[in-house]
């Protein structure tokens, strides 16, 4: 199992904040791969509110002590001192992102960006936007650099205003034939990512056309299937210098790059700094966080 996350001032309790509109206290993900089932239940909820992204795969999620199977697309909300109860399967490929907030306009702000007071799942597609900006808050809470606390909420902002813009758009409906082409396209390129993918080969190969396929690929996860593909390379590239020894250029053959010099350049201008320094922040951060008593 994978997971990252970080909480403010390095505590896990959860907590009530009075003094501002909104606060950010912990934001994290999780990645099922050998651990077979992973259950979460407070029964009496928590002091803060929780919305958690279904980024790919499935979760299954207790409203009112019904099961509720929720796919990749959706988000779901808790408030504060209600039932959470859900399971995620690793044979299900879960990747789950989370982040908990408080504050004393949470209610007001939430029905600014359409999101009203009884809402649970709002369905919000697939877009790396929504990781980026998830993981975006992570690195914040993790650095905890000048102003963060500031930027965490900026972030979160966004994260409202893009799932507003979502809930506006009101797409026209979707017939089940077509949702589940574009689900097996992003399990498919989500499993093999880090290898030569064709479109007009993988469209051929299921019978439809480029233009089509693209077109409807693009309204549903909100980017091109090349720029999936892209993505998902710098997302598992992130991870593999986060969590191993291997080198730019290994990394770069890991994730799809036959070219060290060409996924350097395209990671930098992704992420705003080379593969070398994005490692060395990283590092840099955990030795300041095992400074802290």
């Amino acid at each position: 199992m994978y997971i990252n996350s970080g909480y403010w001032h390095q505590t896990r309790l959860d907590f009530k904040d009075k003094k501002h509109p909104l606060f950010i206290g912990s934001c994290g993900t999780y990645r099922l791969y050998t651990v077979k089932r992973l259950p979460t239940h407070r029964p009496r909820g928590r002091l803060d509110y929780q919305l958690l992204y279904v980024a790919s795969g499935k979760a299954h999620f207790y409203f009112s002590g019904e099961e509720k199977i929720i796919p990749a697309g959706n988000m779901v909300l808790y408030r504060p001192k209600e039932e959470q109860r859900y399971y995620y399967y690793a044979s299900e490929q879960p990747e789950i992102y989370w982040v908990h907030f408080t504050g004393n306009n949470v209610k007001n702000i939430l029905r600014k960006y359409g999101i009203t007071d009884d809402t649970r799942v709002i369905y919000s597609g697939v877009s790396m936007e929504y990781k980026r900006l998830y993981l975006a808050m992570i690195q914040e809470l993790q650095m905890k650099r000048e102003d963060y606390e500031e930027l965490l909420v900026h972030y979160f902002m966004q994260l409202l205003i893009s799932i507003h813009r979502q809930i506006l758009t009101k797409p026209r409906k979707k017939s089940p034939m077509l949702m589940d082409e574009m689900d097996r396209a992003v399990d498919y390129f989500r499993e093999h990512y880090n290898e030569t993918i064709s479109i007009e080969t993988y469209a051929a190969e299921h019978n439809i056309s480029v233009g089509w396929f693209i077109q409807n690929f693009k309204q549903y996860t909100q980017t091109t299937p090349a720029q999936y593909i892209q993505s998902l390379r710098i997302t598992n590239a992130k991870l593999l210098l986060e969590t191993t020894n291997y080198n730019v250029s290994e990394i770069s053959n890991l994730v799809g790059y036959e070219n060290p010099l060409y996924f350097s350049r395209f990671f930098k201008k992704q992420c705003g700094m080379s593969p070398v320094q994005f490692r060395k922040q990283l590092l840099t951060a955990d030795e300041k966080n095992k400074d802290k008593p």
